[in-house]
């Protein structure tokens, strides 16, 4: 049977390196929808221009009769769901779009697929897999001690994390209760070549080329679990390939670090990389800012499950995947560039909630 999967926020910085990933090292062939919002950038495909194994369409996931049209057309063996709002200081600014993409969006897109499933028969029926790719914040904050799991009930703190958390509820529902064969990934903080820069890890990269302020967070403890994108697209390929339908896998890498650690790490990155020229030390540049509205403390993942049951590991080390990162930017000014110049400059957001938040609903 020839693989077709269907790849939602296929522009995107996750969607992309799978994308990539699918056409040039696995035999799929792959259609892209992408509504390209401002996160969404074709340039993150351009390796794949004229390749006969790749289509790209513009489109959104809530538009029933274009997501009909193109599941009769290339009738895809997999559905891979990672068309998503996904930056919480968007969702404190303006949480509409967040709920319109993560949740009506989902619920759109699942209801085409349950349809199209439906109409499938014999070999295409039992190979069809909807996968649903989603985050770790769902499961809300930790305190010192403990990580995530895939029994970890779920608790999430921002407008972001509400919205995937709605739509993690949404697949498994279509799955109850409509038998759709579904997959649900849960990944902790990606990082890599081709992200957007509002993230912490190129912005701080960008910044500290620019001789700019390095914007950290209240006192910069808090603390992830950060998964080289490489490795989470290897991971994102073993579930759908080999994973058991209705179960969730959690996909971390093992690479605790407080904010504060990463930004330092690329600050020293950077000036072994690119000195600055009779400049001081990059970490000079690191500017405490006032503290996100609600700011989780800590997210860390158990990834036993996917380990034992799969067989995936992480290749990367934060050292190995942040050097990789770093000489990307580098290299890659022509992609990131024109984003600074246009629709971000790398500007604060998430700043509209009120600073007097509780801290716990009761």
């Amino acid at each position: 049977m020839n693989s077709r999967i269907l790849v939602t926020g296929g522009a995107g910085f996750i969607g992309s390196a799978l994308v990539r990933y699918l056409v040039k090292y696995a035999d799929y062939s792959v259609l892209t929808l992408d509504s390209l919002t401002y996160a969404g950038n074709l340039r993150s495909l351009e390796a794949l221009e004229g390749n006969a194994r790749h289509r790209f369409v513009k489109g959104d996931i809530r538009d029933g009769d274009l997501v009909r049209a193109l599941l009769e057309e290339f009738r895809p063996n997999i559905i891979t769901h990672l068309a998503a709002e996904s930056h919480v200081d968007r969702s404190i600014d303006g949480p509409s779009a967040f709920i319109q993409t993560n949740i009506v969006g989902t619920y759109s897109l699942l209801e085409q697929a349950a349809t199209y499933w439906k109409g499938l028969s014999g070999a295409e029926r039992v190979a069809f897999r909807f996968h649903h790719i989603s985050t770790d914040e769902v499961f809300g904050s930790l305190g010192s001690i403990g990580r995530f799991s895939e029994t970890t009930p779920y608790d999430p703190r921002s407008p972001y994390s509400a919205s995937k958390a709605a739509s993690d509820h949404l697949v498994r529902a279509w799955a109850h209760t409509f038998g759709l064969p579904v997959l649900i990934t849960n990944c902790s903080n990606n990082y890599g070549p081709y992200q957007f820069p509002e993230k912490l890890i190129p912005l701080a990269i960008l910044n500290g080329l620019r001789g700019t302020p390095i914007p950290v967070y209240g006192t910069g403890l808090n603390v992830r679990d950060w998964l080289f994108v490489d490795d989470h697209v290897r991971a994102l390929v073993r579930v759908f390939e080999a994973g058991q339908t209705g179960q969730s896998y959690l996909v971390g890498g093992s690479n605790e670090q407080t904010n504060l650690q990463v930004v330092q790490a690329i600050c020293d990155c950077l000036d072994q990389l690119k000195p600055r020229l009779g400049g001081p030390p990059r970490r000079e540049l690191i500017s405490f800012v006032q503290d996100r509205p609600g700011h989780d403390q800590r997210y860390a993942i158990d990834a036993g499950k996917i380990m034992h049951d799969l067989g995936w590991k992480p290749s990367e080390t934060f050292e190995s995947g942040l050097e990789r990162t770093v000489r990307w930017y580098l290299e890659n000014e022509d992609w990131w560039r024109p984003i600074l110049e246009g629709t971000y400059a790398g500007q604060r957001l998430g700043l509209m909630a009120p600073t007097n938040a509780p801290e716990e609903f009761s």
